[in-house]
């Protein structure tokens, strides 16, 4: 029997990793995290429902639940780095960020110092711990999370369970209702909880107040007016507010390119205009979950968003230390600032941060 602290999000998840320990014999703490602060009037998380559902399962379990407040360190290692990042005109991932530095170090340590053997979460991924440990794809491949825990190292994760990470999420949602688990039908959350229901844009020109200027085509046509380059992202199609022009197709406008030393907003027609496509990608900030660089080049697979299918690449080192990624086939509305993650197969290599597209 081992002793693993669980981190309880109020969600069918995690209430059911918990339930899964229980049932292997183990000896489980619960812990309900809290990562922002709500007292932050343009804050929004439901954490007094999701604490109740909380309780609720402990209840169930008989299972000790703490709470503990990570709302510092969120602030200090995960959003200060998500507003630098829209600042120089980029798209981070948040949750990627999260992950390494609140759930899988501030969370993790608060963990063992509870004397734990071991934390673990409701993420739909896998482990497989031979002479390293290898991170391997969740068994429901629509809820696979991998790519959200590319930036994990070896001691994270020999310290890390991922009781569900085998199951599909219907059975999870199963096991939840056969053992009374009020949650069992709640709605996955989804995006980034400090933003809750509200519009994306609205929160963050709380601390990013847009700079408008103008939208162009790509032969330098003004067509019309953007709010601030921060809330737009590659290929996005809604809330350019463009419609009705002459002499053009009638095909929805996309987001092509953001100029920040111009101020200027690209845009083309049609979903599938060339401009909106890449073949390669330079990565910075390479993290490789073996401890360390395969011998590159290395022929794998990847993703650039999380749920896309992998896609068959080549990763060659640059003299900068970087790396370039070329894919066989031309990629859609590349972003820099998000990640692309590596694959073999089933194991999840590593990524880095995209810096540029060509």
């Amino acid at each position: 029997m081992k002793h693993i602290v669980v981190g309880l999000s109020g969600g069918v998840d995690s209430a059911v990793a918990a339930l899964l320990l229980k049932q292997a014999g183990h000896r489980v703490t619960a812990v309900f995290m809290k990562n922002w602060d709500e007292d932050d009037d343009t804050g929004y998380c439901p954490a007094a429902a999701d604490l109740e559902d909380a309780r609720k399962i402990c209840d169930i379990l008989d299972v000790e639940l703490q709470t503990v407040s990570f709302s510092p360190e969120y602030w200090d290692r995960v959003f200060t780095r998500f507003l630098d990042e829209y600042r120089a005109g980029r798209t981070p991932n948040p949750d990627i960020v999260c992950n390494r530095e609140i759930k899988f170090r501030a969370f993790l340590d608060h963990g063992l110092g509870l004397g734990a053997d071991a934390i673990a979460t409701g993420h739909y991924a896998r482990l497989e711990n031979n002479t390293r440990v290898r991170l391997l794809k969740g068994a429901d491949s629509g809820k696979d999370q991998t790519y959200f825990l590319h930036t994990l190292d070896q001691s994270q994760l020999a310290s890390t369970r991922f009781p569900v990470g085998h199951l599909e999420k219907r059975r999870v949602r199963e096991l939840a209702a056969e053992n009374g688990f009020p949650n069992h039908a709640k709605k996955d959350s989804t995006g980034i909880c400090f933003i809750g229901e509200r519009k994306f844009s609205d929160f963050l020109a709380h601390y990013l107040p847009g700079q408008p200027g103008e939208i162009k085509t790509l032969d330098d046509a003004v067509i019309g007016e953007h709010q601030g380059l921060v809330f737009y992202t590659l290929g996005q199609r809604q809330g350019l507010g463009i419609g009705g022009l002459k002499d053009t197709s009638g095909a929805p406008w996309y987001v092509a390119c953001k100029e920040t030393d111009t101020n200027v907003l690209r845009v083309v027609q049609g979903v599938d205009h060339p401009a909106l496509f890449s073949r390669q990608l330079h990565a910075s900030q390479l993290h490789w979950i073996s401890g360390s660089r395969p011998a590159l080049p290395l022929s794998c697979t990847a993703r650039i968003r999380h749920q896309q299918e992998d896609q068959p690449c080549m990763i060659t080192a640059t003299h900068s230390g970087e790396c370039m990624v070329e894919f066989r086939q031309p990629q859609r509305a590349v972003t820099p600032g998000q990640s692309v993650v590596f694959y073999d197969n089933e194991e999840c290599l590593g990524g880095g941060i995209i810096e540029r597209s060509t």
